[in-house]
């Protein structure tokens, strides 16, 4: 069985990690150290233990008004959401162009009101979209912009839109160039930069020792990459009868299980910021070109697939989703061939519209994601599997091939 995704650290990395367990600097020489890789920036950078750690401090600091709206790209993590409600305001969702992965401009317009704040704006799937029409519409109507680009981070230079007010980045588990945890916000005021930075220093650090449980869970994860060790985990799953999908959806979620709070209101112990320095000092963008390059392969193998963002301003595929028709069913088909396909490849979701705001249901966002698959399609698959995949989703399209299957399990 070939694993749905490897996780873009090596072992060395992982050994590194748990190094810096035992022994690390003080965690503020490493972070005026951290500055520096994002150097040709005007920001002002405050790093926290995810993502969803600095958009809840952000928010606490910025203490809206409670009923105060934030406009949300309709396809986002469950996790910011559910910040955005704790703290008392409500998530408006902007439909989503799936050709483009770029909220649609006549949909931004439905969901402003007197009372929106501020726009959270999320590139999707390593893609990039532009963000100009996005900041001229939130100077018009007074919006914070808050950029997420927790699935975008390409080592190409960009830190987000220079006029963003709030540019997010993740280094968790799935992401690519990952320190097993980590975000690092961008600030155009520095004010606000600090007030942020105050509220976060209340908040306890995370202790090494858990870092070092992290990094050993991750290294046990990292063995499951491998196709010999994958197919025996499947075999087990299956003996077992435990839903192998779910297990490993869960066991990459950054908090997954109960006390959600109190493991993301917490400061990045001097372990995982030693070992984002080295990842971020360390990474090559040629990973990228060549993940670029795998994916324009596929699409010249099967260029009738339909593709989220084929027609996107920028996109390094972090992740290979199609549109299909019955999703479940090719990725049972799929799972049978040896390829292991999945609809939870990530913890993303579809925002629902407010109850007295019906207008702003992202219907085309509910209606691809009812037919998105992610493949596993990465850098380090070879040739010939490639090609079996592609011939696999090829035989399935044939319509005798679905009736047949599609019959068999109603």
């Amino acid at each position: 069985m070939i694993p749905r995704k490897r996780l873009d650290i090596g072992w060395t990395d992982l050994l590194a990690g748990a190094q810096f367990c035992l022994w690390s600097e003080r965690s503020e020489h490493i972070e005026q150290r951290l500055k520096q890789v994002w150097c040709d920036t005007t920001s002002a950078s405050l790093m926290s233990l995810s993502v969803r750690s600095g958009f809840d401090a952000l928010l606490q600091t910025l203490n809206f008004e409670p009923g105060s709206e934030i406009l949300v790209s309709a396809v986002t993590i469950r996790g910011m959401t559910r910040i955005i409600e704790a703290h008392g305001l409500v998530p408006v969702p902007i439909d989503v162009d799936f050709t483009r992965l770029s909220v649609r401009p006549e949909a931004m317009a439905k969901a402003v009101t007197e009372h929106s704040k501020a726009i959270l704006i999320a590139h999707l799937f390593g893609s990039r979209m532009a963000m100009e029409p996005i900041l001229q519409f939130a100077q018009a109507h007074q919006l914070l912009v808050i950029e997420d680009c927790a699935q975008a981070y390409a080592g190409d230079g960009y830190w987000g839109h220079s006029l963003s007010d709030v540019s997010l980045f993740s280094f968790g588990p799935i992401k690519t160039a990952t320190a097993l945890a980590g975000g690092v916000l961008l600030f155009r005021n520095a004010a606000l930069c600090e007030a942020v930075r105050a509220h976060q220093d209340t908040w306890p650090v995370q202790s090494q020792w858990r870092f070092l449980a992290r990094t050993t869970k991750y290294a046990l994860l990292m063995l499951l990459s491998y196709r010999i060790p994958y197919s025996l985990f499947v075999a087990l799953c299956s003996l077992l009868q435990i839903n192998r999908d779910r297990l490993i959806s869960n066991s990459v979620r950054g908090f997954s299980g109960d006390a959600f709070w109190q493991k993301i209101r917490q400061r990045p112990s001097a372990a995982l910021l030693a070992l984002l320095e080295r990842r971020l000092q360390q990474f090559d963008p040629v990973t990228i070109t060549e993940r670029i390059q795998l994916v324009e392969q596929v699409i010249q193998l099967q260029p009738s697939w339909e593709l989220p963002g084929q027609q996107a301003f920028r996109h390094t595929h972090w992740v290979f989703p199609i549109l299909c028709d019955a999703p479940e069913h090719l990725m049972a088909y799929l799972w049978r061939q040896g390829f292991d396909a999945t609809r939870g490849g990530s913890s993303l979701y579809v925002v629902d519209a407010p109850v007295n705001r019906p207008e702003t249901d992202p219907v085309e966002a509910k209606r691809a994601f009812q037919h998105l698959l992610y493949l596993p399609v990465y850098a380090g698959l070879s040739s010939q599997d490639l090609n079996r995949l592609v011939e696999a989703i090829h035989e399935w399209n044939a319509p005798e091939k679905q009736a047949s299957v599609l019959n068999s399990s109603v």
